[in-house]
């Protein structure tokens, strides 16, 4: 893989610690900041909404552009959002601010993705895709259980601020390994914007971007809210959600590279065995979170499943979106964060219930199970192909 994916993998590292480290971080945050965990949970959302709308937006502004000054400008737009972050007393402000770097995030992203695509031949893309990821699982090996760590030592802000730090040696990297060249420069002719916003109405891209968001919605939904688990259903204390997380983590980073051999050749196969699996590991958790020995062991599976799965999902956005070079990684972007907006508010709502804290869990499940019944329904949205552009509609690529 080239050298310049692994440095853009750096800088979503940074990217998603920020995007998971509220996991660990919920608690005490919600305390500081006078709100109750479910209230501070929108956070999580609120930074979701802004990858949501800021990523086809950003794209399309930046679609021009060079990739590396744009890139760039994400970053450090996104590391001074984390400075205020770090000294705001305000919830409101708080939901601003992680708006904000969700804005600079979703452009970082859908730029990111789009030139990891560029970067390799066509059939290497899923493993391109799997190491620019790559960067979002090793931020929940270490990144956010590192930020749990330092928030139970020095307080949630200092976790703020260490995300903040980490944008400069990545903003180094993007400017020492991205190419200068100007995003369209490596083809003759392009798709116009207009030609890539139609392409949003092929039933086919549209239906794997909605199987993507309800996978992702229920990841974040249970991860959001896994702290509460650990610290009083299965009662292990605060240090217990460090360990919790790097197991999540760990199991993340297997499921992304495992899928990431297997994604160009046979995403079917990936689908079919990771989902139902991933649809029992819900309800398994939601009854066994009581017990640590059941609990620990369980979370590094539905992380590697989740991760699995999601991750050749948007391989399968990507491939339907390739008749939109510049706007298919706002697409990927956009469906990821659709569910990780809804997951969070699903999940709140099951809190106060009888379910408590294991309702997430089965928020989950019952996310997974619809997202399973419409991928066996459209069983072809998951097969290797080409991507045919519309009909009446040339596009060079």
């Amino acid at each position: 893989m080239p050298l310049p994916l692994h440095l853009l993998s750096l800088a979503v590292f940074a990217m998603g610690t920020s995007e998971f480290m509220l996991a660990g971080l919920l608690p005490a945050l919600a305390s500081d900041l006078g709100v109750p965990v479910g209230t501070a949970g929108v956070l999580t959302s609120a930074f979701a909404v802004g990858m949501v709308a800021g990523a086809p937006l950003v794209a399309a502004l930046a679609r021009d552009r060079p990739r590396r000054p744009s890139l760039l400008v994400f970053l450090l737009a996104f590391a001074a959002a984390h400075v205020v972050g770090a000294v705001t007393t305000s919830f409101p402000v708080m939901v601003v601010v992680r708006v904000v770097a969700a804005l600079a995030n979703a452009g970082f992203l859908a730029v990111a993705l789009t030139a990891a695509a560029s970067m390799v031949p066509p059939a290497r893309k899923g493993r391109a895709l799997a190491v620019l990821l790559g960067g979002t699982t090793l931020a929940t090996v270490a990144g956010v259980p590192g930020g749990a760590v330092l928030g139970t030592l020095l307080g949630w802000r200092a976790t703020f601020l260490a995300v903040a730090v980490l944008c400069v040696p990545a903003a180094l990297g993007v400017l020492l390994g991205v190419p200068a060249g100007r995003a369209r420069a490596d083809a003759v002719a392009h798709p116009s914007l207009r030609a890539e916003l139609a392409q949003l109405a092929r039933g086919r891209l549209v239906l794997v971007m909605l199987l993507t968001a309800l996978v992702n919605a229920a990841t974040f939904g249970a991860f959001t809210f896994l702290a509460p688990v650990v610290t009083g259903t299965a009662g292990l204390g605060t240090w217990g959600i460090s360990v919790a997380l790097v197991l999540f983590g760990a199991g993340s980073f297997a499921g992304v590279t495992a899928a990431g051999r297997l994604t160009d050749r046979r995403p079917g196969l990936v689908v079919a065995v990771a989902g139902p699996l991933l649809l029992a590991g819900w309800p398994a958790l939601a009854l066994l979170a009581g017990e640590p020995a059941a609990l620990l062991p369980l979370l590094f599976v539905q992380g590697a499943l989740s991760f699995a799965l999601g991750s050749t999902l948007i391989t399968r956005v990507l491939h339907e979106a390739a008749h939109a070079p510049t706007m298919a990684g706002s697409y990927a972007t956009a469906s990821l964060n659709i569910g990780a907006a809804a997951g969070p508010v699903a999940a709140a709502a099951t809190l106060p219930t009888p379910l408590g804290d294991r309702g997430p869990f089965w928020t989950a499940a019952v996310l997974v199970a619809v997202s399973l019944f419409a991928a066996s329904a459209f069983r072809e949205v998951v097969a290797p192909g080409a991507a045919p552009a519309p009909a009446g509609e040339s596009v060079h690529v």
